[in-house]
């Protein structure tokens, strides 16, 4: 320890320090990569002013889409690293053709590339444990490649390989086939959701056709990531053929509801017959809607709860589409009146009763219907019809009954309740009996007055 701690000790680190500063740092050579990268940012800041404005404005565009919207705020702070990154890959290739050293501008390049990978991986894993695990692999790439191990570390990685007959798999192709599916899947989805938005904007689709273009598209892409990450690898397509066409039919038997969900799916986006915005009701579901999967579809419902309805139901099931042909929904409202009512007169305020409510259309116009002559009541209906059935149907009942009550009120209409007559044909001696006596306890008679003369003790004792 003291020989560590010693003068001559300190004296040879500190001349060994200095002679690298005047080697590495203090010559011209490193003063004009320093002067490369500071140059660099400066212009990378001023050049990704116009390219933020651009994030800003599709964020405005897609603010009702929250995934999307995140995607562009991700990348709103790497717009600057992002093209640092690329003018010092420019810079350090203008280095090599002209002979000039760029060993700083390599290590800072590697530190922001890293950077870069290690926000845009964090930002779309969720799991902390593997955004460490994932930091950790990036910080530690970019440190081979600035002490310049990471070429024999991927020869060794390489050299680590399992060959199965004609097909060489090694540590570094199954490395680089799972990063390749990461990124080719994100990029999928990504663009998959960019063209869904651009589809459902054109305006010579229907909503069942942009749904469905929307999915076959982002299906066609997934597939394709995976099949580029597989090939990637250094797997022949071609050799899995046989064993995909029986692996298949295994899949086929086991994934049958799955399947028959998506061809449901399907079925369902080109005939048309439900779209995004539709109201229905379906196995005592009633609700609008909200999207189209290819598993299922999500109906929300009055309450805010949102069901996810399997596409086989929609198929074979009985479905109340009420906006297939149009929007216009006729609702019913029974209505009850005494015998001794105008019974036109109560037609005419259940007519005027339908008025008031705005969501009611004026035509085809509300009419008030008598239905029968019911054994206590004289029996009406008012009809009428609304356009908007998604924003409920008792609400708009409410309303017309609240009117119906008002009306009735200031216009002496009764509003019966059940009655019934009760007739007594035969009766036992001891039910009679006790009738009579109850006839006899409940009537009412007068109560003595303080006037009248009343029995004194001897008069009751002689009638006892």
């Amino acid at each position: 320890m003291n020989e560590l701690l010693s003068i001559e000790k300190l004296q040879t680190y500190f001349q060994t320090a200095f002679s690298w500063l005047q080697q590495e740092i203090l010559t011209y050579a490193a003063l004009w990569e320093l002067g490369a990268i500071a140059v660099t940012f400066i212009i990378a800041r001023l050049v990704s002013k116009p390219f933020e404005k651009f994030l800003n404005g599709l964020i405005e565009r897609s603010r009702f889409d929250a995934k999307l919207s995140r995607v562009w705020r991700t990348f709103i702070p790497l717009v600057t690293p992002i093209i640092w990154a690329l003018l010092l890959w420019v810079a350090i290739a203008l280095a090599d053709q002209f002979a000039f050293r760029d060993k700083l501008m390599a290590v800072v390049v590697s530190l922001v590339n890293a950077w870069i990978a290690i926000r845009l991986i964090t930002q779309f894993v969720r799991d902390e444990v593997w955004a460490r695990f994932i930091a950790v692999v990036v910080w530690g790439i970019a440190a081979l490649n600035i002490l310049e191990l990471l070429r024999p570390a991927l020869d060794l990685l390489d050299s680590m390989a399992l060959n199965i007959g004609a097909i060489r798999i090694t540590v570094l192709g199954v490395l680089e086939g799972i990063f390749y599916l990461v990124l080719l899947l994100w990029l999928a989805v990504l663009t998959a959701r960019i063209l869904e938005n651009r589809i459902a904007k054109l305006p010579n689709l229907t909503p069942s056709v942009q749904v469905l273009f929307s999915k076959l598209l982002k299906i066609a892409l997934i597939f394709t990531a995976i099949l580029v990450a597989i090939n990637s690898v250094g797997i022949d397509l071609t050799a899995l053929a046989v064993f995909g066409g029986a692996l298949g039919v295994g899949i086929g038997f086991g994934l049958q509801k799955i399947v028959s969900n998506f061809v449901s799916g399907i079925i369902l986006l080109m005939d048309k017959s439900i779209k995004p915005g539709d109201t229905i009701g379906v196995a005592g579901t009633y609700g609008w809607i909200q999207s189209l999967g290819a598993r299922y579809v999500s109906v929300i419902t009055r309450d805010g709860i949102e069901h996810l309805i399997p596409n086989e139901e929609l198929i074979v099931n009985r479905v109340e589409n009420w906006s297939f042909s149009g929007k216009r929904v006729r609702l019913r409202v029974p209505v009850g009146i005494s015998y001794n009512s105008d019974v036109r007169k109560a037609m005419a305020l259940c007519i005027e009763a339908t008025e008031e409510p705005e969501r009611i259309i004026d035509y085809p116009k509300p009419v008030c219907q008598l239905l029968e002559f019911g054994d206590n009541s004289v029996n009406l209906e008012i009809r009428f019809w609304i356009r908007d059935p998604q924003n409920g149907t008792a609400n708009v009942k409410t309303e017309v009954l609240l009117g119906v009550w008002d009306r009735f009120h200031e216009h002496d209409i009764e509003i019966p309740f059940p009655q019934r007559d009760l007739h007594i044909r035969s009766v036992a001696p001891e039910a009679r009996d006790l009738v009579e006596g109850l006839e006899i306890s409940t009537d009412e008679k007068p109560m003595p007055s303080p006037d009248d003369d009343q029995p004194t003790p001897e008069e009751l004792a002689r009638k006892d």
